[in-house]
């Protein structure tokens, strides 16, 4: 969530500690329109920066709720045990996004938060958090839109693994990816996918020989270009067009 500092062990907690004034991607996880002395009430509730190594959980499902966690660097994916006993991907999230909100109605997390790669996450400690709602009518004004926000991206994804066609359903997650990335400042058109070909066809319902099919096809139709991990989208218009079931890729 925050710009990289040095941190040598001579510095002092206050300049380790999180600043979200001056993070790079505080519009996104935190409201814009804050005044100076908001801001600083708000810094001081941040807690540590935590590093979550690749591979490496956050928290994991039934795991107590204490924190919400922004994402500062990095990409993760969150999963569940279906009833068959297998894992089931929810989500994948990354920089500028929360993490957490899954259990604050039970005080206990719903779903495993699993890092993608080496990334690095601010605690933010939801009962100080909750106080500060009472006394910042803005900032609980953004929290209700970061909450809608994932309630539409759930509902999103039901309708994704619902009656799409396999095509819709790939150009949908390329499209939303893609989305994600530009409001972050990064090409909406080139970037890394941070997940497996075998994680996205957990999450979409599809097999990874689904997923390398699809991608061929896409290059084929010259949709795409692709190289390893690298996407290069090249008719973004068709994709989304694709994505909202209005053309099916022949």
């Amino acid at each position: 969530m925050l710009e990289k500092t040095s941190s040598p062990s001579d510095l002092s907690v206050k300049a380790l500690r999180a600043s979200c004034s001056t993070c790079s991607m505080h519009q996104l996880c935190l409201p814009m329109g804050l005044g100076e002395n908001d801001m600083d009430r708000l810094d001081q509730i941040i807690g540590r920066r935590r590093k979550v190594p690749r591979d490496g959980h956050l928290y994991r499902m039934n795991d107590p709720f204490t924190n919400l966690y922004a994402i500062r660097l990095g990409h993760f994916k969150t999963c569940q045990i279906n009833a068959g006993g297998e894992q089931q991907i929810t989500g994948f999230q990354m920089t500028g996004e929360l993490l957490g909100m899954d259990a604050i109605s039970t005080d206990r997390h719903h779903c495993d938060a699993i890092a993608l790669e080496d990334s690095e996450v601010c605690e933010i400690p939801f009962q100080r958090l909750e106080e500060l709602f009472g006394t910042m009518p803005t900032l609980l004004r953004h929290f209700h839109r970061m909450m809608s926000q994932e309630i539409t991206r759930e509902q999103s994804v039901m309708l994704l693994l619902g009656n799409m066609r396999a095509e819709q359903r790939f150009a949908a997650f390329l499209v939303n990816l893609a989305s994600r990335y530009n409001t972050r400042g990064y090409s909406s058109t080139s970037f890394q996918l941070r997940m497996s070909r075998e994680d996205i066809g957990n999450y979409l319902g599809l097999t990874i020989e689904s997923i390398s099919r699809l991608l061929s096809k896409f290059k084929k139709q010259e949709l795409l270009k692709v190289n390893n991990r690298h996407i290069e989208l090249l008719d973004m218009p068709t994709l989304k067009a694709m994505a909202a079931g209005n053309e099916v890729c022949g």
